[in-house]
């Protein structure tokens, strides 16, 4: 069984806005982990805190990017005809599934096995 045309209209609707949103979490945490700069007196502990925050924001930004390309990926076969079946299983993910996180490749059975 694979997706009506309809259903992958919604889809690719759904991966090109999430592809949209991400790309503004993506620019959004590239400015806040820009350097900080030595010459801007802040204390110490200030300093530290804005190093602690920069190195979460990084872990987010790399997340963000790393699901910005899965997005990029997922729009580029949602004509294939293996899209959204799991790489695992080879069974077709729900719909609602590809839905929600349209980037995904692997169905939740599958997934609870990791």
């Amino acid at each position: 069984m694979s997706y009506s045309k309809e259903e992958l209209k919604d889809i690719e609707f759904r991966i090109i806005a999430e592809i949209e949103n991400t790309q503004e979490i993506v620019e959004k945490f590239r400015e806040l982990t820009k350097p900080i700069a030595p010459e801007n007196a802040i204390g110490r502990v200030s300093r530290m805190d804005a190093i602690n925050n920069k190195s979460v924001n990084e872990a987010t930004l790399n997340k963000a990017v790393q699901k910005l390309k899965n997005l990029e990926i997922a729009v580029t076969k949602i004509n294939e005809p293996d899209f959204g079946k799991c790489r695992s299983c080879y069974n077709q993910i729900p719909i609602r599934r590809i839905l929600l996180l349209p980037q995904i490749t692997i169905c939740v059975n599958c997934a609870s096995k990791l």
